[in-house]
C-alpha cells in the first residue's frame, strides 16, 4: 500500500529524542491509528501502551525486542510486532520511514 484513503492526519506531531524521531498521527474511519513517522540515525528505547507492529518503508536499523538477547536486522519491506505494555530498543543506522500500527 502507498498511500491511505479517506483518513484524517492530526497536525500536531510527535516528537521525540530531541527531534531524532518524529511522526503525525493517521485517523482511520473506523476509529483506529497509526503513525506515520521518521527516524534519524541514534539508539532508541520505546515503551508500549497497546500493541504495535512496526513496519519499515525505507532505511535499515538493529532492534531488540522484548524478551530477545539478540538485536536483529530489519529494512525496508520488513516488519516485527511489539506486545503491550513492553520496552524494545533500535539502533537506526540510516534515516528510516516507518509505519507503526496500534492493536
Amino acid at each position: 500500500m502507498s498511500q491511505f484513503e479517506n483518513v484524517t492526519v492530526l497536525h500536531k506531531a510527535n516528537v521525540y529524542f530531541d527531534g531524532k524521531v518524529t511522526s503525525h498521527t493517521v485517523v482511520f474511519p473506523d476509529g483506529s491509528k497509526k503513525t506515520l513517522g521518521v527516524m534519524l540515525p541514534g539508539q532508541f528505547e520505546f515503551n508500549t501502551d497497546s500493541s504495535e507492529i512496526m513496519k519499515f518503508l525505507s532505511g535499515d536499523l538493529l532492534a531488540l525486542l522484548p524478551g530477545e538477547t539478540e538485536w536483529k536486522p530489519f529494512s525496508g519491506g520488513t516488519q516485527f510486532d511489539v506486545p503491550a505494555n513492553s520496552k524494545f530498543k533500535v539502533d537506526v543506522k540510516s534515516i528510516t520511514s516507518y509505519i507503526c500500527s496500534f492493536g
